[in-house]
């Protein structure tokens, strides 16, 4: 099964590339990823994020639930992929 990962993300935001770095790296270890990087600075991404209430970025999605805001490790982002 295809896991869908969304990272939600800005042009000024310090820590976003760093997020989108690691969401890549990730996606090309374990392969079966849908990765999306959502660019929050236009109004429909803006309310994509409204509507998972995403007040911060970087913000990763899941397979449609929010599950971590802020960059996480590698690790943990893989730990949780694999635990879905």
């Amino acid at each position: 099964m295809t896991t869908k990962i969304e990272v939600f993300s800005t042009d000024g935001c310090p820590h976003c590339p760093g997020a989108v770095r690691m969401a890549e790296e990730v996606k090309q270890e374990l392969g079966d990823i849908d990765l999306e990087i959502v660019k929050i600075d236009n109004e429909e991404n803006r309310q994509r994020a409204v509507d998972y209430g995403i007040m911060a970025v970087p913000t990763i999605v899941i397979n449609n639930n929010v599950e971590f805001t802020g960059a996480p490790a590698k690790e943990d982002l893989i730990a949780r992929i694999k635990s879905l």
